[in-house]
Formats: C-alpha cells, structure tokens, sequence
C-alpha cells in the first residue's frame, strides 16, 4: 500500500488563515450547501484526513480555496492548498501572483497542465489585455515587506539556489542550440517531477525565499520562452505573466525589466506594436531602478522595434540613439547578470537589423545583419534568426541571388532546430522572394523550404 505524503501547503496556509480544523469544515459545509445545494458531512478529522494527504472530490477543493481566501483577504487557488482541482480554471496563468504561495501554485498547476497537454492552455492564442493589466499592478503593488518563510519537511539553502540556477543555464544553453520544440515538454517534466516538491515543501529563511523566488522566475521564463519559439502565444503569455509576478516578489528589478522586454519581443512578433511599446517602456523603468545600461540598452531597442513595426522612423532612431549610447557606458563598467550574457554586440546588431527591416531600408537593414553573424557559434539559433534577416535585407535591396544563398544557409541551419520561429522567418523570405521577378535558382530554395515545414509538421 502506497503511503500518502502528508499536505504540508494546506497545513502551512491554515496557520497563517488562522484556520481550526472543526472551524474549516464547517465553512465548508455551509458553503458547500449555500452555493451548490450539496449536503455534504466533513468535521474536524475529514481536515486531518486532508492534511494526511487525502484528496477530497471537486468541488471541495474549490470550496477549501473559497474559505481561505475570505480568510485571508487574497486570493487563493487549490494547488496552492496542496490539492487538485476538478478542472483548471481557463484563467490558469494569467493573473499577476500576490504572495510566494500563490506563485508557485499558480506555476506548478501550469506546469502539470502542460505536461498533460491540456487543450486551454497548448490551443490557447495571444490574449491581448493579459500583459496590459500585468504591467500596471507590477507598477502599483507595494514592495512585499513580509515575506513568507515556509515551514516545511526539507531546509533549503544557497547550494539549493545555486543548483537549480545551473538547471536553468543548462537549458537555456540547449534550447539555444536546439530550439524549443525539442525541449520544453521534457523540461516542463523534469520541473514537476523534481522541482515542483521542492518548491512546495522547502523550509527557508527570507532572505533564501527572495533567491527561490527570483529562480522560480527564471525557470518560468524558460519555459514561457521555448513556448514562444514554438509559436504558442498564449502558453507563453500564461508563463511570463507568473515569471513577472515572482521577479516581483523577489524585489529582482532586473528580471522583471527582461521578462517586460520578452514579453515586447513577443508583442511585435504578434503584430501588436502599441502594445510593445508600452511594455518595453516599462522595463526602461525597471532597468532604470536595477541600475542596469545593459538592460536599460535592452529595453530601449525592443521599443525601438515597436516603432519600427509602426513605421515611425523617427521615435525608432532616438529609440535606437539611446540603446547604443546605454550599451557603449556599459562595456567596461558593468558586469551582466548570468542570464542577460546573450546581450553582447552581435544580438544588439540583429534587433538593430530588425528594425531598419521593418522601416524597409534594406542597406542599413544588411549592415547591422552582417555585424550580427559574429556571434557566438553556441547560440544556433540566433544564427539561423540571423542569416534569415540578411537574407530579407539583401532582398529588400533587389540583391535576389545572394538573398536566396543566405536564406539556403538559414534553412539548412533550421532543418537541425525545432524552432517554428526560425521557419516562419525563412518562409516569409521565400515568400517575398517568389512574389517578384526572381532568378533560376529559386526553385531550389522554394523546395527545400518546403521540405522544413514538411519536418516542422510531423515533428509538431
């Protein structure tokens, strides 16, 4: 016989409601009657039964969920109380987390659903309010002055920290070199399976909890961004918002001045420009506050590309103006975060490109893209990225042979990723290759585009 593990969340989260036992089932009955006509029978020893690790049916989670939260003014969701509820709520995601508790939950539940490959979260497209709404509360929620120390089974320190951020910078290295189709579903397990414990049961001090909360961050941003590069929007969204709101309560500017900026990136990928403007200038903010040129250079080319995408040149220029003044202070007197390495001379180079292409001026467009392919030959990605935007500069320039090499390089680099970003660049250059009078050698690179899209699908 199997032995439960004991609810440690739902034993932590009546603590601080301040919860008795014969006090939570009551509620529970009452309301369970009140709201669903349900005339259920729970006393004092059902709650123990549930701390023991017993999983009541839905929608008694629900109702457990209902209770604390009038108790504790906040918000509160069933995988935050250690327990399953009968069916995610759509909303799973996409609301800013108030309290470490409710992050993780909130974290944890997204990912169970996506390894389950629940339909709401893996169809779900780019919903157009979620980081809007997002941005604001980071900017008018207080600071988090108290802030929770867990109690639970297992102490975690600095080596604990320090592992899972090698967890981190190992993956982010693969899905540099891999993309993020071949990965995220074998992360995402990983996470639940070895991570999703330890976030839930660790025993810390305050000072650790802000570190485990900056490095759940990170890890949610991971995955929001293999989604990305998988081209489910809304997946991505659902794990940007959480990495957000946990960079928050970890008081880390920093990351939430990235995580803004990805979430820009994402925007202008969308087509939602507006939008990736005022989020890139809200991470201005918050790179600002983390003291940070690089990132502050960061944040100033993703609004830059915003105006590009808007066809405004010249807010673009002074975007781009300060971006490079912000990153020449920074070469000799800053060292990066760990995580913001990639943001050297060659990426800045690309974003650079990416907006001369978007503006239609192909030669300054091949200039910058030309620049960027001295990259760091880890990053395989980023090269097939950036062969795809030479080759559509070259294109804008009339240059139609030459474009069409380059854009062969970026598909044979491509055919070794699972990426669908990278297939979506080097489709649209072969789309406006064949949509103007072009040479023999088209036909070759119309095939093999064919080909990566052929292996893309049956791969998905």
């Amino acid at each position: 016989m199997v032995k439960r593990q004991a609810n440690e969340p739902l034993r932590r989260v009546l603590a601080e409601a301040g919860c008795s036992h014969s006090r939570l089932a009551r509620s529970v009955v009452e309301l369970g009657q009140r709201d669903y006509g349900m005339s259920l029978k729970y006393d004092h020893t059902s709650v123990i039964r549930w701390l023991d690790g017993q999983q009541p049916r839905s929608p008694v989670p629900e109702l457990i969920a209902t209770v604390i939260s009038g108790r504790l003014g906040r918000r509160v969701v069933p995988a935050e109380l250690g327990m399953r509820a009968g069916g995610e709520s759509v909303d799973l995601g996409f609301e800013l987390p108030l309290s470490f508790p409710a992050g993780i939950a909130n974290l944890t539940a997204l990912w169970k659903a996506d390894m389950d490959r629940r339909q709401f979260l893996t169809g779900g497209s780019f919903a157009v309010s979620v980081y809007a709404t997002a941005a604001v509360r980071l900017l008018t929620l207080p600071r988090v002055t108290e802030f929770l120390a867990a109690t639970g089974s297992r102490r975690i320190g600095d080596s604990d920290i320090v592992g899972l951020r090698e967890v981190v910078k190992t993956y982010r290295q693969l899905d540099n070199r891999l993309g993020g189709g071949h990965l995220r579903p074998a992360v995402v397990q990983l996470l639940d399976n070895q991570v999703t414990p330890l976030l839930r049961s660790a025993t810390f001090a305050e000072a650790t909890g802000r570190q485990l909360a900056s490095v759940a961050a990170e890890l949610s941003q991971m995955v929001g961004w293999m989604a990305f590069d998988a081209e489910a929007h809304g997946l991505a969204q659902r794990y940007l918002v959480q990495a957000l709101g946990l960079a928050k309560l970890a008081d880390d500017n920093a990351l939430a001045a990235e995580i803004l900026a990805a979430m820009s990136q994402q925007a202008v990928y969308v087509a939602r420009a507006d939008q990736a403007i005022d989020l890139a200038r809200v991470a201005c903010t918050m790179a600002d506050w983390a003291c940070s040129p690089v990132l502050v250079a960061e944040c100033h080319v993703a609004e830059a590309h915003g105006h590009a995408a808007r066809n405004d040149a010249r807010s673009c220029s002074q975007a781009l103006t300060a971006a490079e003044h912000s990153f020449a202070s920074a070469r000799s007197s800053y060292e990066s975060p760990a995580w913001l390495t990639y943001f050297d001379e060659a990426y800045l180079s690309a974003r650079i490109a990416q907006c001369f292409r978007d503006l239609g001026q192909g030669k300054r467009a091949a200039e910058y893209a030309r620049r960027s392919l001295e990259m760091n030959g880890d990053y395989v990605r980023g090269h097939a990225f950036n062969l795809a935007l030479l080759g559509t500069a070259l294109s804008q320039q009339g240059d139609a042979e030459q474009a069409i090499s380059v854009g062969m390089q970026a598909a044979e680099v491509a055919m070794g990723l699972q990426s669908q970003r990278s297939v979506r660049y080097i489709v649209d250059l072969q789309k406006r290759l064949t949509s103007a009078p072009a040479p023999q050698s088209i036909t070759a690179f119309t095939q093999q585009t064919r080909a990566l899209v052929q292996a893309r699908a049956e791969h998905r």
